[in-house]
């Protein structure tokens, strides 16, 4: 008598723990509300790029820096860019912030650098004229 009750006590535990068991094999599933929440972080991936103004639109709104060896087309939506946008001319180095949207790359700030490339070679040229004149005045 007492071997079939532990028989029974054993399989009715063995079913019990193997319920619970199946119960956690299932693999967690990702939920709908979870895969738009990545998509809005790189939607608000701020890039930014430093290079020459090489063309500018101001009724437009838009702008073009060439940086290294690409050209960003880049476009003007806040008052703050606009403003700046009528400031820049074309050669005029600057660091701009934007962000990716709809294949657009829309400007949140532009800044010029004090230091524009139309600028540089003047320096350096004054600096070799000063040098030529006091390797004449030497000689």
């Amino acid at each position: 008598m007492k071997n079939p009750i532990k028989v029974l006590v054993i399989a009715l535990t063995s079913l019990a723990f193997s319920g619970v068991s199946f119960a956690q094999a299932k693999p967690a599933t990702p939920t709908a509300p979870a895969a738009p929440a990545m998509e809005k972080s790189e939607k608000a991936k701020t890039n930014g790029v430093t290079g020459e103004v090489t063309s500018v639109d101001v009724k437009a709104g838009t702008f073009t820096v060439k940086a290294k060896d690409k050209e960003i087309n880049l476009v003007a939506d806040s008052k703050n860019t606009k403003a700046a946008l009528e400031k820049l001319k074309v050669g005029d180095m600057v660091r701009v912030s934007y962000t990716e949207k709809d294949g657009k790359m829309i400007a949140s700030s532009v800044k010029a650098n004090s230091k524009s490339k139309a600028a540089k070679p003047d320096k350096t040229m004054e600096k070799k004229g000063e040098m030529t004149e006091k390797k004449s005045e030497t000689k």
